[in-house]
């Protein structure tokens, strides 16, 4: 009698739905990152032009926010190792913190200039980390409105990950 129950089809299927349900409980999903471009010479783009603008929202809304650093950063990187001790709202404060002076000063020195980006470069080397690789020290090569050819540093670094760019942070670190 509990033979014949079990192979039911309405048991089976249950059982099917029980087990993919379950399936993707156990899965752990997180929502993509947000304003994301298809590479980092187009998220660059788009920050020489909200400078432009001295468009502060567009700025604020290409870089990283605190809910996905929380999700997407903070659980690979070293300083949330239990032994550091480091809370995750101390570490996020500070880069944040660090990051909307360093904008601020940003559009004081550039904000309203029009610039065509020629090219960019990375002077720090790519930290890989589990499911993301940060990308440090952007150097823009650009003409000026005027046609002169500078070279800028308006944002510190992007974050890569899957396939997708961002602004890290506007921390500029010389």
């Amino acid at each position: 009698m509990i033979a014949d129950t079990l192979t039911s089809p309405k048991w089976l299927a249950f059982a099917g739905l029980l087990t993919a349900v379950l399936g993707l409980a156990g899965c752990r999903s997180e929502p993509p990152l947000a304003n994301t471009a298809a590479s980092a010479r187009a998220v660059v783009e788009g920050v020489l032009d909200a400078i432009a603008r001295r468009d502060r929202t567009a700025l604020d809304g290409a870089a990283i926010t605190e809910s996905e650093f929380r999700d997407h950063v903070w659980p690979s990187l070293p300083a949330a190792r239990p032994e550091r001790n480091l809370p995750l709202s101390y570490v996020w404060g500070d880069l944040h913190q660090k990051s909307v002076a360093s904008l601020s000063q940003v559009l004081a020195m550039h904000g309203g200039q029009r610039y065509e980006l020629v090219d960019l470069r990375f002077a720090g080397q790519p930290t890989a980390y589990d499911g993301f690789v940060v990308h440090r020290g952007a150097v823009l090569s650009v003409r000026s409105a005027g046609g002169q050819p500078e070279e800028i540093r308006v944002c510190g670094s992007l974050i890569e990950k899957a396939g997708r760019w961002k602004v890290f942070s506007y921390v500029i670190d010389d």
